[in-house]
């Protein structure tokens, strides 16, 4: 009895000796990724943060693309973190590297689409063929735009109906900016009838535009034969506006045509 009642006692003191040996080997190992768990979390927020400032202070830098990379340190950083605390219990980081190369691999591949459209976004954000507020046209789309994000851009048709965007749908196709260059060209034909004098409607034609303060005076407008025939004269008129007035004064210079030309008894087709 005494033997066993030893033998229990030297099995208790070892397995304790053994428990205190574990704690105190693990309990730091368990302090410091605790350490650096606080202190990657800490850091990857002032890295990611001053890095957002430095972003958005580059010319042409749009303040969503500078969340965008401001995450995406982020979270690269706090991975990292994570994986150097693993690797503080003899866990094999490098397998886990792989599996986390293979998984994102893998999701690459299903979600192709939503990656070629944040691909283009991101594109869209830096070179900016469009900003909010302009007016594009593409073959398959055109509106206002209201807002252009990572993944698809909002519109506003011309009729007022919303349309969001794919943005490798804008970005794979030519876009017309009816906003970005501050004047605009305007081609108007006017189709005289037979008979008609073509130096009067000529004259009658410069003298309302160039009364108009929207149309601009350089280039100077001009009004010339375009198409010659046996019972008709067809005439062009060229002039330019500030872009912003270009709808307006189209409208308005169209009216006063009309009511001129009758005036003058010049016939119009």
């Amino acid at each position: 009895m005494e033997d066993q009642a030893t033998s229990v006692v030297t099995a208790t003191r070892t397995a304790l000796d053994q428990a205190s040996a574990l704690a105190v080997q693990y309990g730091f190992s368990i302090l410091g990724a605790i350490i650096l768990l606080i202190g990657g979390w800490i850091l990857a927020g002032v890295v990611s943060r001053a890095a957002y400032r430095v972003i958005s202070r580059i010319r042409g830098i749009d303040e969503t693309l500078a969340s965008f990379f401001q995450n995406v340190l982020h979270y690269s950083l706090l991975i990292l973190v994570f994986i150097t605390v693993l690797g503080q219990f003899g866990v094999q980081t490098a397998s886990i590297i792989a599996t986390l190369g293979a998984a994102g691999l893998a999701v690459g591949l299903a979600l192709q689409g939503t990656l070629q459209n944040i691909a283009a976004g991101i594109m869209l954000l830096v070179l900016r063929p469009f900003r909010v507020g302009e007016y594009i046209e593409t073959t398959n789309v055109k509106g206002y735009i209201k807002d252009i994000g990572l993944f698809a851009t909002e519109m506003r048709t011309a009729d007022g109906l919303y349309l969001m965007a794919p943005n490798s749908t804008l970005w794979n196709t030519p876009i017309v900016n009816h906003s970005r260059e501050p004047d605009r060209r305007q081609e108007l034909s006017i189709t005289l009838g037979s008979g008609a004098d073509i130096e009067l409607a000529r004259k009658t034609i410069l003298d309302v535009v160039t009364s108009d303060q929207r149309v601009k005076t350089t280039p100077a407008p001009v009004a010339y034969i375009d198409d010659l025939s046996a019972d008709q004269t067809v005439l062009k008129l060229d002039y330019w506006t500030v872009t912003s007035s270009w709808t307006s004064a189209r409208q308005d210079i169209i009216a006063k045509l009309r009511s001129q030309l009758a005036s003058a008894n010049i016939p119009i087709k």
